[in-house]
């Protein structure tokens, strides 16, 4: 039987990338994102759902458990960024990071938990960012909903670690998609610098740590953070 895999944010970057990768491995991928869809493939499922609207997330993964009876794998991919200082930074701007980041993943998290639960089986990975650990200037909203998320992913890890639900965060570098294309060049350039390894991540290396995630020899690896470019 195909794995089933819901992937949040999957109209483009990463998240669609992600969906490509996976359908060529022959699983069922479910995706969502706030805009049409991107992805035409028959296994290829869309929502059009706001991860941070709770009553959207419900119906939606309701109606996954009536069509598809499953979910095997999570992936919290939906996110926004925002770079400011903290003197310029609008509450607007503030709770648009958090919903998505955090309340999206908690959402998500949350429902599909439920799922998982039933079925005895699950895979979530969270997304957190090497901003954390490098306590960037300018990026203390976005920081601060990563942190949150590395909390949350530490804490359900060990609520559902009796259920045979596994939950861990990976943590990316800079890789070049639209979440960073406001960013100027020099900020950019100066967070490169601070990596043991000085280059811009790329899909397979954020490939290579899910896949480590996801796979079943995996089980006993949970409430994990894995930052890549020797970011520790």
């Amino acid at each position: 039987m195909s794995r089933i895999i819901l992937i949040t944010g999957t109209r483009k970057g990463i998240g669609k990338e992600l969906s490509e990768y996976y359908l060529g491995k022959g699983f069922t991928v479910i995706g969502c994102s706030r805009q049409e869809k991107s992805i035409e493939h028959p296994n290829y499922h869309h929502y059009n759902t706001d991860v941070s609207d709770e009553k959207g997330v419900v119906a939606m993964v309701s109606d996954i458990r009536k069509k598809f009876k499953r979910i095997d794998y999570l992936l919290n991919n939906a996110g926004v960024a925002s770079m400011n200082h903290l003197i310029l930074t609008p509450l607007e701007t503030a709770r648009r990071v958090f919903d998505t980041n955090f309340f999206g993943t908690f959402l998500c998290l949350r429902e599909v938990s439920k799922l998982m639960m039933k079925q005895k089986f699950g895979r979530i990975v969270n997304y957190s960012t090497v901003a954390v650990p490098l306590v960037l200037e300018g990026e203390a909203i976005y920081s601060a909903s990563k942190m949150a998320v590395e909390q949350l992913t530490k804490i359900a890890a060990k609520e559902l670690a009796d259920f045979n639900i596994t939950i861990n965060a990976i943590g990316p570098t800079p890789v070049k998609t639209d979440l960073i294309k406001n960013v100027p060049e020099n900020k950019i350039q100066d967070l490169l610098n601070r990596q043991a390894i000085k280059r811009f991540g790329e899909f397979d290396d954020l490939k290579n740590v899910i896949d480590f995630f996801l796979d079943d020899k995996s089980d006993f690896i949970t409430g994990q953070v894995i930052y890549l470019g020797g970011v520790n």
